[in-house]
């Protein structure tokens, strides 16, 4: 029996936790483990999906986490192994965990989760830019950057604590048994706080991204106005390892990869501190993503014995000060606000095309400050971070309040601007009218569309191939199936799914498509593709079951998303395990 069947054949009882190496087998049950793994899936024919998206998990582990793809991405990517952490739980929670233990052991003493944790095994020619590159170790100690482990010094989008919870619920004896959640739920509170101080770079109560890496929609022509700003590194300076896995036509242009190049020396030059470079944006899908970690660090907190009422509150802050600077009624979706764009006088964006849409200042700092009325636990969690960090972190957020730019939103429609449709206390109204704008013209889901596309089908910037200027990507899509999920849209929903799961089959669990016909692009055998197909094929009936028993969906609160987490408000401890709407069931980049 090969490593990959053994990863995929499930033991009989669901409902009995999983052992501790070396504990029996539970009577009548028969579970195989490999390499120290608990393995949970169900016997699966031969050749049919759910095992070769287990081959591609398995193939693209290294011992301790898992590769995008050996091509291309031959290191561990941050919020690539959160997706995958996701899809891995359904095979091996155990594995699962490790992913996220793996690489939260390499974040920064100042909370940051590095976008990339370098692999020291592979040949620093293989992948631009290296460890030398990034100097992490000497550039960025002020910053608290590792010693023994070397890591770029920009940040991803934050689903660590989403999947981390996620993870927990697949089975929380094992969990519990090895303090997963207690050991994780310093880091990622310690991961939120750098996000909410240092990176409110506006003022407004949003984190901010300093380079287009960060965001994970690398090439995305929302980059275009505020890259314009930065000169470009000297194309003799670097060498791009992308084209040697790529076609040219497909990757981002040499002027905006010797931008990228220049953000980030100068960033690692500024010994990785924030607020100084050219370019900061306020990501719709980046504070969406943040918002709904926020609410599941809640549900960890409560797990853990506090109540978790200070974070449920906070995303809802964040969650209205989303809306508050980056919602367009006008044009009926959200956009990237670039902070330190002209807004002509008259609270327009770029070019006059979307309409700010009553910007009414920053918050104020007790309103955005994460320490107000936090639990114990929280309390306790910064104690075991590095104080000087977060001294650092109160004197980046009081710099930023100082400065509390408008900025200019930026009118280009990107699906990141769809996605804040995951957040359970939207306005009513306003995922209605995602949901329109979702299957309007400019995305085309459920129409002319087989998946989502990156960018707007009619803008003038729209390439089907051309990395996150129009090609269809599984993370994103999923994150879409969820939200519509969510908010009550299950027949949408399913197209979707099903969607997802036929192209994942035909395109060989490809980086992204072309969102018309699904023709494969970029790396084959893309493990986050691989892994959130293994999310789609569990128990659909099951989730869906969940978001017919909230259908207080439909009234935004704090309440609807305890519910989908099969968690009430202000229990503590244990029991509960049901799953979340983002759990079981139907539910990348350039990348520096």
């Amino acid at each position: 029996m090969d490593s990959t069947t053994q990863l995929t054949i499930r033991r009989t009882g669901n409902t009995t936790p999983a052992r501790t190496s070396g504990s029996p087998a539970p009577p009548g049950s028969h579970e195989i483990t490999h390499s120290g793994t608990h393995v949970y899936d169900p016997d699966r024919p031969a050749g049919s999906l759910h095992l070769r998206a287990a081959r591609v998990l398995e193939g693209n582990w290294t011992g301790t986490s898992t590769v995008p793809s050996h091509g291309l991405y031959p290191h561990q990517w941050s919020w690539d192994s959160a997706f995958v952490a996701i899809g891995l739980r359904h095979l091996s929670p155990l594995r699962a965990q490790t992913e996220l233990e793996t690489l939260l052991g390499a974040q920064w003493g100042d909370g940051r989760i590095p976008h990339i944790v370098f692999n020291p095994s592979v040949p620093l020619d293989a992948y631009f830019p290296s460890p030398d590159f990034w100097r992490s170790s000497t550039a960025g100690r002020a910053a608290g950057a590792p010693r023994t482990v070397q890591t770029s010094g920009i940040v991803q989008p934050p689903v660590h604590a989403l999947a981390a919870w996620l993870v927990h619920q697949a089975d929380p004896g094992l969990s519990r048994s090895r303090s997963f959640l207690s050991r994780m739920y310093p880091r990622l509170a310690a991961w939120h706080r750098y996000l909410l101080h240092r990176r409110d770079l506006g003022g407004g109560g949003l984190a901010s991204v300093v380079h287009p890496w960060e965001q994970g929609m690398d090439n995305s022509p929302c980059w275009d106005a505020p890259l314009s700003r930065v000169t470009p590194a000297a194309p003799r300076s670097f060498r791009r390892a992308d084209l040697d896995h790529g076609s040219a036509e497909d990757r981002p242009t040499d002027l905006d990869y010797g931008r990228y190049v220049r953000l980030a020396t100068d960033y690692r030059d500024g010994g990785y501190a924030d607020g100084a470079g050219e370019f900061a944006v306020e990501d719709p899908a980046f504070n969406a993503l943040l918002i709904a970690s926020e609410h599941a660090l809640a549900a960890i907190a409560q797990e853990l014995g506090a109540a978790g009422t200070a974070r449920h509150a906070r995303a809802e802050r964040l969650t209205a000060a989303l809306v508050e600077r980056l919602w367009d009624p006008t044009e009926g979706m959200f956009f990237c606000r670039d902070v330190y764009g002209e807004d002509g006088g008259g609270g327009e964006s770029y070019g006059g095309d979307a309409r700010d849409g009553g910007e009414s200042g920053a918050l104020s700092s007790e309103r955005r400050s994460p320490e107000s009325g936090a639990p114990a636990l929280e309390r306790r969690s910064s104690e075991s971070g590095a104080r000087g960090s977060e001294r650092g972190s109160r004197s980046g957020a009081l710099a930023s309040e100082q400065r509390s730019r408008a900025g200019a939103l930026i009118p280009e429609r990107s699906v990141a601007g769809l996605l804040p449709l995951i957040l359970p206390t939207l306005p009513r109204d306003i995922a209605a009218t995602l949901v329109r704008t979702a299957g309007g013209p400019h995305f085309g889901l459920g129409g002319v569309a087989r998946l989502a596309p990156s960018y707007d089908l009619t803008g003038h910037a729209f390439d089907p191939h051309r990395y996150w200027r129009g090609p269809a990507w599984f993370n994103t899509n999923w994150l879409l199936e969820r939200g519509l999920r969510l908010h009550g849209e299950h027949g949408r929903a399913e197209e979707l799914r099903a969607a997802l799961l036929q192209t994942a089959d035909t395109s060989g669990f490809a980086e992204y498509v072309d969102p018309y016909t699904g023709e494969a692009c970029g790396a084959l055998g893309f493990s986050w593709t691989a892994a959130l197909t293994l999310d789609l094929l569990h128990e659909p009936a099951r989730a869906d079951q969940a978001d017919r028993s909230t259908h207080s969906v439909s009234h935004p609160g704090r309440r609807a998303f305890d519910k989908a987490q099969g968690t009430p408000p202000h229990t503590s401890h244990a029991s509960h395990t049901t799953h979340s709407s983002f759990e079981t069931g139907a539910k990348g980049g350039d990348r520096g």
